[in-house]
């Protein structure tokens, strides 16, 4: 069911409690249609605290320039701790959507959040000095033979691994088994580089854990581009220890898809100039809990984070199109980057657009911040899967394999690399020139000459020439080529050759010529300096 934009008049601001209940009060955020269905589904009564007038007359004229263009206003509540599962399993069955609000540890915190999303989240982004990435695409020469290596079997094997678990619910043993196991399995996957960390995020108030492994960007560190998902699971029938929650496709899938990506970076020795962190969000199920406290200590830190993707549901082809870019509460730039990414590289797929609401999954948490951040789906809204938050949520249930969210792993795994060549240590988002070297002089017959070592960078390695008779070229990472062993070659019947290798890792070229006639020489190496 969607709901219909409302005039907006001013954003509501109300304080609710349940009656029904004796559990602890807590404060939320939520849309119109979210809050519609608290009000439905749990007895609530006006709170003898309410929040002053002149209070709510600041928040509500930030709020009005925001939400137009939206569908909904966004109100501020306090309710009894224990009507959070029925909200959540209102939202999903009414509204056929998940999340839907976000946990706010104090009333001051929920001010402070929905003020951001009402519309200064612009400002948020200029008091961190995040910098705009220039969203140029130029590294096909490093994704394209990666997207070929990546394997539906792979992510599949994750899904099945993750959804062994009882559940993943975040207070639960079997949360915190899931946390474990998976720090263990990227830590694997890592190989032991010194330039990979694998590490959980400790949250104060539960027991689950959130997981990030980083890849140390070389020059350019300070900036940060973020991959995400979360790795908790929910079955809105219940929350104990025993209640199954497999959770594969709601969000497996897409911890699934992004750990395929950091195993093929890893696989090719990739090493970004930027700084790549992948995010497995502890609590999202219950207020995008993990995901809010570590963009908090991103933004309390100053953290230059350029840019956020969040991968919820990755495995359920259940639309038209194959990836759907969700336009409300995301960057509007970054959604056209990405959308551009999907055109380059993946240019067989449909593309869609929709909104999913408030607070519908962790981006929403990086835009409150002010980062930019972007949310693709596997389907429009309301036609994703209809066994998330059950016991059914199985990968049987998807077919028992990954091809969907295969297709989210490469649009990631560009997403990352792109973003991750992109920028210089001099900041702002530009991108180091190319270094450009040139050669001359002259071969006799069957003469060899080699050139190098040249520092390379990731990126493309070029060699070309130009001159007279007829001259060989071969080029090779690591060491001087010979006519049997390179990376590539370029031998037609003239002097005029060219050939390019892909540099995925900081390292050494070389070139080699070879005069397979008399002639001269005009050598042109282009590259990415380290």
């Amino acid at each position: 069911m969607r709901f219909q934009p409302k005039p907006l008049a001013v954003a509501g601001l109300l304080a609710l409690c349940s009656v029904a209940h004796a559990g602890d009060k807590v404060w939320i955020s939520l849309g119109d249609a979210a809050l519609a269905q608290l009000q439905k589904h749990a007895t609530v009564a006006p709170s003898a605290s309410a929040v002053p007038t002149a209070q709510l007359a600041g928040v509500a004229a930030s709020a009005a320039a925001a939400v137009a263009g939206r569908t909904e206003s966004i109100h501020l509540v306090q309710v009894d701790e224990d009507d959070l599962l029925q909200l959540s399993a209102a939202v999903h069955r009414e509204l056929r959507r998940c999340g839907g609000f976000m946990f706010h540890t104090s009333e001051a915190e929920g001010l402070a959040t929905l003020q951001r999303h009402a519309g200064n989240a612009k400002l948020a982004a200029a008091a961190l000095a995040v910098t705009r990435p220039s969203y140029v695409i130029d590294q096909q020469s490093v994704v394209t033979p990666m997207l070929s290596q990546m394997q539906a079997s792979n992510i599949g094997q994750t899904i099945v691994d993750l959804s062994a678990n009882v559940n993943r619910y975040y207070q639960t043993a079997a949360g915190v088994t899931a946390s474990d196991w998976l720090k263990q399995r990227w830590t694997t996957l890592a190989a032991g580089r010194s330039d990979i960390t694998v590490e959980q995020f400790t949250h104060a108030s539960w027991k689950q854990k959130s997981v990030i492994a980083t890849i140390k960007g070389t020059d350019n560190a300070s900036q940060v581009v973020v991959l995400g998902g979360h790795l908790d699971s929910i079955n809105q029938a219940g929350t104990s220890e025993t209640t199954r929650a497999p959770g594969a496709d709601d969000d497996a899938s897409g911890i699934a898809s992004l750990t395929e990506v950091f195993r093929t970076l890893v696989a090719n020795g990739y090493k970004p100039r930027r700084t790549l962190k992948f995010m497995a969000y502890a609590a999202e199920e219950v207020g995008l809990r993990g995901s809010q406290e570590i963009a908090t200590s991103f933004a309390n830190a100053g953290t230059n984070v350029v840019g956020v993707m969040q991968l919820d549901m990755t495995n359920y082809k259940g639309s038209a199109n194959d990836i759907y870019i969700y336009t409300d509460y995301t960057d509007s730039a970054q959604n056209t980057f990405v959308t551009n990414l999907i055109k380059t590289y993946l240019p067989t797929l449909k593309v869609g657009t929709d909104k999913c609401g408030y607070a519908c999954s962790d981006h929403a948490s990086w835009t409150a911040k002010g980062y930019y951040a972007t949310m693709p789906f596997e389907a429009a809204m309301g036609e994703d899967d209809p066994y998330i938050h059950t016991a059914n949520d199985t990968y049987a249930n998807t077919g028992s394999q990954a091809d969907h969210a295969l297709k989210f792993a490469r649009m990631a795994l560009a997403y990352m690399v792109e973003l991750g060549s992109d920028g210089s240590s001099g900041g702002g988002g530009g991108t180091t020139p190319d270094k450009t070297e040139t050669f001359t002089g002259s071969l006799t017959l069957n003469q060899t000459r080699s050139f190098g070592p040249f520092k390379a960078g990731v990126g493309t390695f070029k060699a070309s020439t130009t001159g007279t008779g007829d001259i060989d070229l071969y080029a090779r990472r690591t060491a001087v080529p010979t006519t049997s062993t390179y990376d590539c070659k370029s031998t037609g019947s003239t002097a005029t050759e060219s050939c390019s290798i892909s540099v995925t890792a900081n390292g050494d070229a070389y070139v080699l010529l070879k005069g397979y006639s008399a002639g001269s020489y005009t050598l042109t190496v282009t590259y990415k300096p380290q």
